[in-house]
């Protein structure tokens, strides 16, 4: 990939709703959504990429970060390849990358960050809630477990929240994530939908004639 991609970051603890909203948005035309779990799952282990995460994972250690960043970039050049993506026309959503600070800079090679989605839940048991009942629906009865929840959030607190002072205050957006997952959408909309009106609009009227 030899141009940087237009791009929006889903921000948020774990049980903000990150997911639900990329993939909504997913759904919408000019919008491509790209989860970092899903590139994972994904992974073709008989790869060499894919013979180093396994290295990694398989013993229960984390993934470095040049190799995360090197497997998302493989996986989104597939996407592009393959018309699924097309960064003449989409922004690019992702979630779950960049984890933290490192991430963020190694990215910054192949992505162009035009606005951040912070999802914000101030109601701690709400999104204790929303969890469980996501462990519960996707079978991960350990991740119903208050004291693995806990833990997830001062991951993100220590690691994944200090990205946000990487980028300017300007393209941060802060949305209310407890709602209907329509309700977040709308806001989450609100926020994007000029954006992606700025840098694509005009073509697509174009397009029309």
């Amino acid at each position: 990939m030899s141009d940087r991609v237009p791009t929006a970051l889903l921000f948020g603890a774990p049980g903000a709703g990150k997911g639900t909203q990329g993939k909504i948005l997913g759904q919408i035309p000019g919008f491509y959504h790209l989860s970092c779990g899903e590139v994972f799952r994904t992974l073709d282990i008989h790869t060499p990429l894919g013979r180093t995460f396994y290295e990694y994972s398989s013993k229960g250690n984390l993934v470095p970060d040049d190799v995360t960043v090197a497997m998302w970039k493989e996986n989104l050049h597939a996407q592009m390849t393959l018309s699924y993506y097309k960064p003449h026309a989409e922004i690019l959503v992702l979630d779950g990358i960049p984890r933290n600070v490192k991430q963020a800079r190694l990215l910054e090679e192949h992505i162009e960050v035009k606005a951040i989605v912070h999802l914000v839940c101030r109601d701690m048991n709400a999104m204790l809630m929303r969890l469980r009942k996501r462990a519960l629906r996707e079978n991960r009865a350990d991740d119903a477990r208050e004291d693995v929840i806990r833990r997830r959030w001062e991951v993100y607190e220590s690691e994944t929240r200090p990205v946000l002072d990487f980028y300017p205050e300007k393209i941060i957006h802060e949305v209310d994530a407890i709602g209907t997952p329509v309700q977040v959408l709308q806001h989450t909309l609100e926020a994007l939908g000029p954006i992606h009106d700025k840098l694509f609009g005009q073509q697509e009227m174009d397009g029309d004639l």
